[in-house]
């Protein structure tokens, strides 16, 4: 019997002294935060790149479901308007679509950084209640989607000036596998899907 107290009190302090060990090596404790530093942002939930994407009308990721679906965006076929062969009267439609989406974006951007601002404030200053979250949280959801409408319409109507061939080179450009013409997907007639994608 004292042979196996023993025994069961020498577990004990190599178990407490591997547990001590661990904890001066950092073992066992928890990790940091992915957010830790951020607490410095002047805006917590924008970086100083989202900030300066918003305020020069930058796509800030908005127009994927547009871009990588074969609705050219107008910056990135203003750059590649060689290569795509645009015309000179394409490249001036498209010069306007995305100088007028431009001036849109610029003003929708400065407003959702001014809520976001707002909204930081109030935590900020510990004034912050269940009504007033409600209602700077869904004016910032508003504005998001206004400036997600902005970057995806101007996606709509660029595609339109564009032949199919010019869509289908932007895409290969871009880097992506495949545009609408290139596979029609199951369930879909062929020559509706071609049709209505505007397929050579």
């Amino acid at each position: 019997m004292n042979r196996l107290w023993l025994s069961i009190g020498l577990i004990g302090m190599v178990s407490a002294a591997a547990l001590a060990q661990g904890h001066r090596h950092g073992h066992g404790q928890p990790s940091a935060s992915p957010y830790a530093g951020e607490e410095a942002r002047a805006i917590k939930s924008l970086s100083a790149e989202d900030i300066a994407e918003l305020r020069r009308g930058g796509g800030w990721g908005l127009a994927k479901a547009a871009e990588l679906n074969g609705y050219p965006g107008p910056v990135h076929l203003l750059e590649l308007r060689e290569e795509v062969a645009l015309t000179p009267a394409q490249v001036s439609a498209v010069q306007a679509l995305f100088e007028a989406m431009q001036a849109e974006a610029v003003a929708e951007g400065k407003r959702l950084i001014a809520l976001e601002e707002g909204l930081e404030a109030q935590f900020r200053d510990r004034r912050v209640t269940e009504a007033s979250l409600g209602e700077a949280v869904g004016a910032i959801a508003g504005s998001r989607g206004r400036l997600r409408l902005i970057h995806l319409s101007a996606h709509l109507k660029t595609v339109a000036l564009l032949r199919p061939e010019q869509v289908e080179r932007y895409n290969a450009l871009r880097g992506y596998a495949e545009g609408p013409c290139a596979r029609v997907p199951a369930g879909h007639d062929p020559a509706m899907w071609k049709k209505h994608n505007g397929c050579g």
